[in-house]
């Protein structure tokens, strides 16, 4: 579709194109902003404000240390840890000296943190004491050699830091015993830093900025590699997006965001972070978004104007009784991504708070934001939008062929300066996905009607959506078959109310003794949280094709 005919639904002012050019790289962005917005808060965080002059200062001592280890440019450095300053701060570093970051979901289980850091050949680690435990476990198995240690009072002054520090580890026990004889704690690598000296490397467009990991029909986890220009224009991209409603905000006011979504996700890490360094913003971050009454609490203390989201947040806020105790009416942007976006929660958002969810469609290796609904837009419209500026998307048939007619379904594909190179060291999937004339392959089924705006029909992947993450069928079944007096098992996805899709797991007893709880106290083990499954179903064969595969859409249909 070469015509762009979605441009006729821009709204007035935003370009058909960005400059994605206008910066070599992310570091080049993030230096803009010290220097131009120094003064201004860069961070909140329990009650604590960082400025950008500050977040300069730390993340370049830290970038020094980090130097002083013996890194060279292009090395992997994993970041494990919630939305808290030094999570900012990390990136910056890391990215300042040339590194790669690798994002690592805090909640990862010893073999999933493992495959990561192994695939990813990470050397160091930045890692919040609360999930120390997790890589004592595999540690010696990864080429990590230097772990960094955070606590989540490490940033927050001596007295209140002390405090939080005590409380987090002796009254809410949420610091499991671990022993990491040689980890250094983060404020005194800072420190150390401060004393050497940092050398500014020179940072190319095409370098590699962080390796994002995403599952895939294989349900081997995979690294999108995204170089500095992919995120540089997805930060472009979106600023242009939201510019005809954040032009709004009073000349007096900071454009504040809300970071309730993970910042090792691609959409936090994007829409949020980078996107508040572009325009000097200020980021209120959220640690823990399911503790609702915590989350609104700290929204009463501010006046913020964008609010990235999936829609489970926002249903549950909106549902909640302290919701007016927030004032919404500076609100001029949230943005639904990561699932899809239900009508009956946009229309209740829109009703509570006067500003419309638009929702949009990325994925991890497209940096992520690949289409959303015009931000000016009042109603809701089922969709995923139209393509972002510079983005092309377009619909294949199986055979590789445009599907021309509208309403008529087919694979949703994807060019534009957000997409990724390719996987990290899998020339194989990277050649799977992408096709000759240089579109991505979402393996979502779409339409698209005579405006260009899209909608999502169907998966052609197995893959589950939890909340706005990627459970790969395969990578559950694989660990479930290793679960004694399991014979085998079939993985699917479900629908659920709250999280959009649930993973259902059915499986064919090999002894009569194992018990659900059984398996599920082996999927505790072994599986991250969003993975586990919520339902299981015990049965006495699965079903299958002539030639023996598992036909998943049965088991989806039969509840």
């Amino acid at each position: 579709m070469t015509d762009r005919i979605w441009l006729k639904s821009y709204p007035s002012g935003v370009p058909a194109d960005i400059d994605a050019a206008q910066y070599p790289s992310l570091v080049a962005l993030m230096d803009e902003a010290f220097t131009r917005y120094a003064d201004r808060i860069a961070y909140s965080f329990m009650g604590k404000d960082v400025t950008y002059a500050q977040t300069d200062a730390l993340s370049s001592a830290f970038a020094a240390y980090l130097q002083s280890l013996g890194l060279v440019k292009g090395d992997r450095v994993a970041i494990m840890m919630p939305n808290m300053p030094q999570y900012p701060v990390t990136v910056a570093a890391v990215l300042r000296a040339g590194f790669v970051v690798v994002n690592v979901n805090p909640l990862y289980t010893p073999r999933e943190l493992e495959h990561q850091l192994k695939d990813s050949g990470a050397k160091a680690i930045v890692i919040i004491e609360n999930f120390a435990s997790t890589l004592e476990h595999c540690i010696a198995h990864t080429p990590i050699k230097h772990v960094v240690l955070c606590a989540m009072g490490d940033q927050l002054g001596l007295l209140k830091g002390m405090l939080v520090n005590y409380v987090v580890r002796n009254v809410k026990k949420m610091v499991p015993d671990y022993n990491l004889s040689d980890a250094v704690r983060f404020n005194d690598a800072v420190a150390q830093g401060a004393r050497s000296t940092f050398k500014k490397p020179d940072i190319r467009p095409d370098d590699i900025a962080l390796l994002q990991y995403t599952g895939g029909t294989t349900g081997v986890s995979k690294g999108a590699i995204l170089l500095h220009r992919n995120v540089v224009a997805n930060v472009l991209q979106s600023e242009a997006w939201n510019d005809p409603v954040m032009q709004q905000v009073p000349a007096n006011e900071q454009p504040t965001s809300i970071c309730a979504l993970p910042l090792y996700h691609i959409f936090a890490f994007t829409v949020n972070m980078m996107l508040s360094m572009r325009t000097g913003g200020k980021t209120i971050l959220i640690p823990n978004p399911r503790d609702l009454p915590a989350v609104l609490k700290e929204l009463s203390k501010h006046t913020f104007h964008s609010f990235p989201a999936v829609n489970t947040l926002f249903n549950s806020l909106a549902n909640h009784p302290d919701f007016n105790t927030v004032n919404w009416k500076n609100l001029k942007v949230s943005v639904g991504g990561g699932m899809a976006v239900q009508g009956a929660v946009a229309k209740l958002w829109l009703e509570k708070t006067g500003c419309p969810i638009c929702e949009g469609y990325g994925l991890s290796e497209t940096s992520p934001s690949v289409s959303c609904n015009p931000v000016t837009a009042k109603e809701f419209t089922g969709t995923i939008g139209v393509p972002l500026p510079s983005t092309c998307m377009k619909l294949i048939d199986d055979g590789g062929h445009e599907v021309t007619t509208p309403g008529q379904p087919g694979e949703i594909v994807i060019k534009g300066p957000q997409v990724m190179a390719g996987y990290w060291q899998r020339p194989d999937e990277t050649a799977k996905v992408m096709t000759e004339d240089g579109y991505f392959k979402s393996g979502d089924i779409g339409v698209v009607d005579e405006r260009g705006y899209f909608k999502i029909v169907d998966r052609k992947k197995d893959m589950v959506l939890v909340s706005g993450f990627n459970v790969y069928p395969n990578e559950v079944e694989e660990v479930v078959a290793r679960c004694p007096g399991v014979l085998e098992c079939a993985v699917v996805g479900v629908p659920d109310e709250k999280s959009g899709e649930a993973v259902k797991l059915v499986i064919v007893r090999k002894s009569p003794d194992l018990t659900e709880d059984d398996v599920r106290a082996f999927c505790r083990h072994e599986l991250t949280g969003y993975k586990q499954p919520k339902v299981i179903e015990f049965r006495t064969a699965l079903p299958k094709t002539p030639v023996g595969k598992i036909l998943r859409r049965e088991l989806r249909d039969k509840k």
